[in-house]
């Protein structure tokens, strides 16, 4: 069972990649930054509740990524015209 849950979730992780490759590829939804922050956002929440304090930066960083992008497209001035 517990072969078969590594591979599903790496099954999923292939598609997250995926979806994000096309994003870069194709840049038509602006709010996919956000919700990838908010995505971030509840992975830190269970790394904590877990007990999982070094995996924090990872998340912490694609975070700040993120929040960057977003805000170069959504902000008071985005860079995108």
């Amino acid at each position: 069972m517990n072969i078969a849950l590594w591979i599903v979730a790496g099954v999923l992780a292939a598609a997250a990649l995926a979806g994000g490759a096309q994003k870069l590829i194709q840049p038509k939804e602006k709010l996919a930054a956000v919700g990838l922050v908010l995505l971030m956002v509840g992975a830190m929440i269970t790394h904590v509740r877990r007990h999982e304090a070094p995996y924090l930066v990872v998340n912490l960083v694609v975070l700040a990524v993120a929040a960057f992008v977003a805000w170069g497209r959504l902000g008071p001035q985005p860079f995108s015209g």
